[in-house]
Parts: C-alpha cells; structure tokens; sequence
C-alpha cells in the first residue's frame, strides 16, 4: 500500500516542528554561553577622575591614589589603573609616584606601576629633592616598601645611581641597587 499525500502532511509537520526546536534550542543556548562569558569578562565598575585615600590605624592619611580611569575585573579581583598617581606624605616630606597605567591587587596590598614610572621626593633641610625613573614599580603602600627588576635612574641633587633593579624600603631607610650598579658622586669644595 502506497501513502497517500494527505497522510504525509502530519509527519511533515511533526518533522518541521522538531527541526525548529532544534534550532531554537541551539541560538538559545549559544546566546547564554555568549553571555555568561562576556560577564565574566565584563569588568563591575569604572570609574573616571577618582581620589582614593587610605587612612592609617590613628586616623591620620597615610597616602592617596588618584586615575584618570579605574576599571574593578570581579573574575580576578584586580584593579586597573590609566594614568595613576600615588602621594605619600611621611614626615614632612612628600613622594610622588606616577605611569601610565597601572594595577591593584589583593585589596589595595599591592599596587603594579608600568609605563614610564617616575618619582619624586621632596627636599629636606639636610637632603635635595630626589627623583626615580623605571620602567615598572611595584609597590606595597601599607608597608612602605616599592621594588623594580627594570633599570632605574635614581638622582639627588648632582649625584646619579643606576642599576638593573632596586628594592627600597622607606620604614628602614634603605635602598638597594641590585645588578651592575653605578653611582656618580661630583666632587664638593671644602672650604
């Protein structure tokens, strides 16, 4: 027995009705993994021209952190940073650090300078203003302490450091050339 054509439209229909299930199953759920994965990677804020400032346990400022743009990624908890700005001030004196961009980690614990780092520390009666250039800073503001594996130039007044790193450490009053360091110190007059 042959089937006749009006037996055949109800399993054409069932055959066009499960293909398009098919394809509306597939767009959908494309979609959804589209944007689970766009969320992920979707940062949670920004924020233009800010000023954070950090206060220590008296109360006083401790330091301020000031962007053009900062960008939170909630995926890895890490912070960017376009054009920021850190500003201590520690006994009277004043440091200045500034890049290009930058990036906060671990709740603020760590901070990551790139791109044409510069420093600046005012003069003191006894000492003349002095300036750092590197390529990269990484710096703990809490615990006063900053370090580059980049070459820096460290200047004083007429003297010059150079080296292939340095580790500072502000609490203790120290700072480390590390690889082929040279200082150049000019001769004074005496009278």
């Amino acid at each position: 027995m042959k089937p006749s054509i009006q037996q055949l439209y109800p399993l054409l229909g069932v055959i066009i009705v499960a293909g398009a299930s098919l394809w509306l199953e597939r767009i959908t759920t494309e979609a959804e993994v589209r944007l689970s994965a766009e969320a992920r990677t979707a940062p949670d804020f920004v924020a233009k021209q800010t000023r954070l400032i950090a206060f220590d346990h008296a109360g006083r400022q401790h330091y301020e952190l000031l962007a053009d743009k900062i960008t939170h990624h909630p995926q890895t908890d890490v912070t960017t940073l376009e054009l920021p700005r850190l500003h201590y001030e520690l006994n009277g004196r004043e440091l200045y650090l500034s890049a290009a961009q930058g990036e906060v980690l671990r709740r603020g614990d760590e901070v990551h300078l790139a791109g044409d780092v510069r420093g600046r520390r005012s003069a003191a009666p006894d000492r003349p203003e002095m300036t750092l250039a590197t390529a990269s800073l990484t710096v703990w503001p809490d615990d006063e302490r900053a370090e580059t594996n980049d070459p820096v130039v460290i200047t004083q007044g007429a003297s010059t450091a150079r080296g292939n790193g340095m580790k500072s450490d502000n609490i203790f009053g120290t700072l480390e050339l590390i690889g082929n360091a040279r200082v150049l110190i000019p001769r004074t007059t005496r009278n």
